[in-house]
């Protein structure tokens, strides 16, 4: 199980040493994952959990859509029968290779049918108050309305008729908040119209939670919405104006001596960027290098996609930014930038980006001659 520890592991790739054989260590690598794929028929749990973990490191640190796209049918078997007899952990981790496969895949017809065949099994997991905690956390990438049915619970300050603490709850509830809020962000307007004035009076009532996360997962919402709101209406106008700044005033200066500083210096510095959102329609700039590029970040919308990709990928997000169709389109990076070797060496960069764009390079290639082979079978079919 060993073998994909070091996939995501910018470290592995030490500045000495010989480069790399791209072809060889493809093959390599795939027979290694073929060998994964096989293991999630196990009828041991551990191992198909630890399968499970080494095709998500392989998948969030390299990209692999031939592979995927050959075997995508089995890999969505394979998920779809941990998810449906696994725990929770077990559970976690196909929902979570769900997600990177269709990640991989990007937003094609594959993904679709992926998303048709997991999709009633992962809502029937969320909406299933029996299932653990953490599973239902996991696996929230379903429908809108799925989501809302769960977090709306958390504007009521009971506790729920399954009599599970309030704290287990939150953590779901947060979940579900983010999720809903990334859906939200791909709607149409004239729905963002309907759900903005559904939940915006009522969201600030989750500042007052005594969770860190919620708080700040509804003070990140609340941003999102006044500028999803602004933008469908240049002249929007919130009536409670003046008591929710002041919440949004209190909690970027609070100094309440019974939370932890880290808490405390974590939540000023969001709430800080929230009231400004709020108050001046501004929001703060943020940079992301990836190789020689560089992304702004300068929206809420963007912000929100950027964390709920990076959650997924973990430290492949950068290799993705570079070399990932999808991603690149997400973020309308354009097609990924391909250098040659003499380029690559002026740019002084490490060995390890120096790979990133070897990889790129060969997966270029390797389309580009599985273009070639389709051709020749489509003239095929014609006699």
């Amino acid at each position: 199980m060993s073998h994909c520890s070091g996939f995501s592991d910018p470290a592995s790739f030490t500045e000495d040493g010989p480069e790399v054989d791209e072809e060889a260590t493809q093959e390599d690598l795939e027979y290694k994952l073929k060998g994964f794929i096989d293991l999630t028929l196990d009828k041991s749990a551990k191992t198909r959990q630890a399968a499970l973990e080494s095709l998500k490191s392989a998948f969030s640190s390299k990209i692999l859509y031939e592979f995927i796209m050959e075997r995508r049918m089995t890999l969505t078997d394979s998920i779809e029968r941990c998810i449906k007899k696994g725990k929770s952990d077990e559970q976690c981790a196909a929902a979570g290779l769900a997600c990177l496969l269709c990640v991989q895949m990007g937003s094609g017809i594959e993904s679709e049918e992926i998303f048709k065949t997991l999709g009633p099994v992962l809502k029937k997991i969320v909406c299933d108050g029996t299932a653990s905690i953490q599973a239902r956390q996991a696996e929230l990438y379903s429908t809108m309305e799925c989501l809302e049915n769960i977090f709306i619970k958390a504007y009521q300050r009971d506790r729920d008729t399954n009599g599970v603490s309030s704290t287990h709850n939150t953590v779901l509830h947060v979940s579900a908040l983010l999720a809903w809020t990334l859906l939200l962000t791909i709607c149409p307007m004239n729905e963002v119209k309907k759900k903005i004035e559904m939940h915006l009076h009522k969201l600030p009532s989750l500042l007052s939670c005594d969770d860190l996360n919620m708080r700040i997962a509804a003070g990140e919402t609340l941003a999102l919405l006044f500028e999803l709101a602004r933008e469908t209406d240049a002249d929007f106008f919130y009536e409670d104006m003046d008591l929710l700044t002041e919440k949004l005033r209190a909690l970027a200066t609070d100094g309440n001596k019974h939370r932890a500083k880290v808490d405390k210096r974590k939540q000023r510095s969001v709430f800080r960027d929230v009231l400004r959102a709020v108050e001046e329609r501004d929001f703060p700039t943020e940079m992301v290098k990836f190789g020689p590029e560089r992304m702004y970040i300068d929206c809420w919308v963007k912000k929100q996609t950027y964390e709920t990709f990076k959650e997924i990928l973990g430290s492949g997000m950068q290799y993705h930014l570079q070399s990932n169709d999808f991603l690149r389109n997400v973020f309308e990076l354009g097609p990924p930038v391909m250098l040659d070797a003499a380029t690559l060496k002026t740019m002084k960069i490490s060995r390890f980006e120096r790979h990133l764009y070897n990889s790129a390079a060969f997966k270029a290639r390797t389309k580009a001659r599985s273009k070639c082979r389709d051709k020749r079978a489509d003239v095929g079919e014609f006699f």
